[in-house]
């Protein structure tokens, strides 16, 4: 049977119908839900896969992923825990990122917040193509090329944590995704866009199974997608996210 996923949407979200569109092409069925039907029936017992799509969630007002997290933690806390301990796959696209690390999902699932996504230090919207180490062979990123490239598109998503967070993320290899140069050297900006600490772009929890990335794969499912597909070979990178996804419950 084809594994299920729920994606979550409210309002301000805005990438839902894309990321539907790459969990159905990798064979994965779907239910798009807006949270407020969620909160009916705050029980993910049905589902194998949960996302959190990409977007400005409430407009981004009191900060990126703020106020759906709080949703997150008075309405779905335990019903999470229990989906993360039987095994569930969780995916948070940029905004769904941000979510994520302020519901404390990310990256020890304990809910207690340790690190943020927080303003670019070019102080602007940065909406680019960037180069990506693989740093994991996690569910998501198995049998995934060293070097991948994806679009970004966000104002807040520098990745920040005390050193002793970031040192054990560092530790315990949850850094998944590096902003790197096209010879996979790490640099500064454009090609870390938001001035990320240690240039991460993505991380996982422990298990590998919880994923957060700020770069949106869903935005890469066709060669086209890519603005330089007719100069160069290019393969889309972003199905290998979703099939990997399919794959695990096979």
């Amino acid at each position: 049977m084809k594994p299920k996923a729920l994606i979550i949407r409210t309002a301000g979200t805005n990438c839902d119908k894309e990321t539907e569109f790459a969990f159905q092409a990798a064979g994965v069925k779907t239910c798009l839900h807006h949270i407020n039907y969620i909160k009916e029936k705050p029980d993910f017992s049905d589902y194998q896969i949960l996302c959190i799509p990409g977007g400005f969630s409430y407009g981004d007002d009191l900060g990126a992923g703020k106020i759906l997290s709080l949703e997150f933690i008075c309405w779905f806390k335990e019903s999470l825990q229990r989906f993360v301990d039987r095994g569930g796959l969780i995916l948070g696209i940029c905004n769904g990122f941000q979510v994520l690390t302020k519901t404390g999902i990310l990256p020890d699932a304990d809910f207690r917040q340790k690190v943020t996504l927080t303003d670019n230090d070019s102080g602007r919207f940065e909406d680019r193509w960037v180069y990506l180490k693989v740093e994991s062979q996690s569910v998501w990123l198995k049998d995934m090329d060293e070097r991948i490239c994806l679009p970004v598109a966000h104002g807040e998503g520098k990745f920040y944590a005390e050193k002793d967070i970031l040192d054990r993320i560092e530790g315990n290899h949850q850094v998944v995704l590096r902003y790197t140069d096209k010879d996979l050297n790490l640099a500064g900006y454009p090609f870390n866009p938001n001035g990320s600490l240690n240039n991460i772009a993505g991380i996982t929890d422990s298990t590998g199974r919880v994923l957060g990335l700020m770069p949106h794969p869903e935005r890469f499912i066709f060669k086209h997608h890519c603005p330089f597909y007719k100069y160069k070979e290019v393969f889309p990178f972003g199905v290998k996210f979703f099939s990997n996804a399919a794959d695990y419950f096979k």
